[in-house]
């Protein structure tokens, strides 16, 4: 009784103490545990990951890895799990002669659907090709079921974005969903698309002939999306060249691997970044707006809304990039206004933005890039005593669609710097998240060893990090 007022004192210091604590350090407490998933010497970089929804403890990871550095002509990174992350078996695929899924260059692509089967895409080291794997096992072992090239075009081409098909093949996204998977890349200019229907596990259909999606010449860095009753949505980023501008587009297959194909581009919003906006946290990669897209098909409040993030430069030229989502109840003809998620008061960098939808419950997570900490004044976020250019995995959730985002959360433990690593292409092109049953499950890379088992130490190559988020956390 007599140790009452101490114990008063003491609750009232401890709460105006936490009334004074910035946000940053409050997040910094809700940090879940990170994770070096690759725990690999020389760098992984680019992430693609995807949850199992017949069975969310089986979670796949697949990258790139630094090929002339590690003495390889070809491979990616890949890691499984069947215990929700707490153990993961790793190693390398697509080595080459011999190997199932051919040489392997980088550019992975991953999605489940909800027959448990596994589809991955993937640039080859030579060939103008894009490959489509499939994985019934949980992603224990993968075979090529089609190559997708100038072959499969119709025989009869229009003019204009048809020229020139296929003297390359750049980043291809796949996903799947409502008994359908899709493919999209760039073809040499334009966009391409190809599906299959899919009945099973293991039964998947005859691709669809390839469709040059009109009026995507030059928009590219893109992403694919199905809608519940089968549609289909691209996005894609308007130019895929310069630092200014930037211009985000989105056509619509009203009927998938139906007979219709593809309508006229619909415009959606500027970005100010063009295809290669260099930042101080991106000097040698740059970043693009990478536009990403989120189908909703769960039958609840929000069935049908498609959800599209972007990176916009509030200034070209300034460095100050945010994350935002707008957000389509008409199929993709009209759009709302946007909506910024990262929630900092600085004018520093966001980036490389990855949005997933739960399709258990309807929720949105967006993960990012974040040098909102990084003020070059020797604390934590900075790691050199210059201004923006080190960087944080950040991540929010939203329950009401993307009207709305809730507080930011600091997801890496740690603080990372892309030019220690040395890896020519930062941290790549773009980021990893999926997301069901309630855990989200961003991957992104990171030098900051913060796990303390990276073998290059702090500051040097790039691992592969991941944690789970829970949307409720």
């Amino acid at each position: 009784m007599r140790r009452l007022p101490s114990l008063i004192t003491a609750l009232a210091a401890a709460m105006t103490l936490a009334a004074l604590v910035p946000p940053a350090a409050a997040n910094a407490a809700a940090t879940p545990a990170n994770v070096d998933v690759s725990q690999r010497h020389l760098n992984e970089s680019e992430e693609a990951v995807a949850v199992n929804p017949t069975n969310p403890d089986n979670i796949v990871i697949v990258t790139n890895v630094g090929h002339r550095e590690a003495g390889l002509t070809a491979g990616m990174f890949e890691a499984a799990s069947f215990d929700g992350g707490q153990t993961w078996t790793t190693k390398l695929i697509g080595l080459g002669a011999g190997d199932p899924l051919g040489d392997s260059c980088c550019d992975p692509s991953l999605s489940f659907d909800q027959y448990g089967n596994l589809f991955m895409t993937y640039l080859y080291q030579v060939e103008d090709t894009v490959p489509i794997a499939l994985s019934t096992d949980g992603g224990l072992s993968f075979s090529v079921m089609a190559n997708i090239s100038k072959s499969d075009l119709p025989p009869k081409k229009g003019a204009g974005d048809s020229r020139g098909l296929f003297r390359f093949v750049d980043q291809p996204t796949i996903t799947s969903g409502a008994g359908q998977v899709w493919v999209v890349f760039n073809a040499g200019g334009p966009i391409v698309a190809t599906g299959a229907p899919v009945s099973g596990l293991g039964r998947v259909g005859t691709f669809v002939p390839v469709e040059v999606v009109p009026g995507t010449n030059n928009c590219t860095y893109g992403d694919v999306a199905i809608g519940p009753n089968g549609q289909v949505m691209q996005a894609c980023n308007l130019t895929e060249s310069g630092q200014g501008g930037g211009k985000i587009f989105v056509n619509v297959d009203p009927d998938g691997v139906g007979p219709a194909g593809f309508g006229d581009r619909i415009f959606v919003t500027e970005t100010h970044v063009g295809g290669y906006d260099f930042l101080p946290a991106q000097p040698d990669r740059s970043v693009d707006a990478e536009v990403g897209l989120a189908w909703d098909r769960t039958g609840g409040p929000h069935h049908g809304r498609v959800s599209m993030v972007y990176t916009r430069e509030t200034k070209n030229e300034s460095d100050d990039t945010d994350v935002y989502v707008r957000h389509s109840d008409d199929g993709g003809a009209t759009w709302s206004a946007q909506t910024r998620v990262n929630d900092d008061a600085t004018q520093n960098s966001q980036f490389l933005p990855k949005i997933a939808l739960d399709q258990s419950t309807g929720d949105l997570a967006v993960v990012w890039y974040d040098a909102r900490n990084d003020q070059g004044s020797g604390a934590p976020g900075d790691t050199d005593g210059l201004n923006n250019d080190d960087a944080q995995f950040w991540g929010a959730f939203s329950t009401d669609g993307g009207n709305t985002f809730g507080p930011n959360r600091q997801i890496s433990a740690g603080t990372s710097n892309s030019r220690d690593s040395g890896n020519g292409i930062d941290y790549g092109d773009y980021s990893g998240l999926a997301f069901d049953h309630g855990l989200a499950h961003p991957v992104w890379s990171d030098n900051s060893n913060s796990t303390g088992n990276n073998p290059d130490g702090a500051l040097h190559q790039l691992d592969i990090y991941t944690a789970v988020l829970p949307a409720a956390g």
